[in-house]
């Protein structure tokens, strides 16, 4: 898988996260075990890209259908406001 095969997060509701500015500006985000965005910083400074395209540079939920050697396959993730969750994940 290259850079350029990565998904990308579709949208992201998070509007707590400092890499969220009408959408997830961060690089790349990682999705921890718990299916949450790892990436999630609660702080008041705004961070990130100008250019908005963010991919799932990583993914620990291992028991994910869309998980392959703890990348992931998905087209596209979402990422809920409700604890930052990753609305994409489907249990194998």
């Amino acid at each position: 898988m290259t850079t350029i095969d990565l998904p990308l997060v579709q949208d992201c509701s998070v509007s707590e996260c400092s890499y969220n500015n009408n959408g997830c500006a961060a690089g790349a985000v990682t999705i921890g075990y718990g299916r949450t965005c790892a990436t999630f910083v609660p702080l008041s400074v705004r961070g990130g890209l100008e250019r908005k395209s963010p991919v799932v540079g990583a993914c620990q939920k291992a028991d994910c259908s869309f998980n392959t050697g703890l990348e992931c396959t998905a087209s596209a993730i979402r990422v809920g406001s409700a604890g930052a969750d990753c609305l994409t994940y489907q249990a194998r």
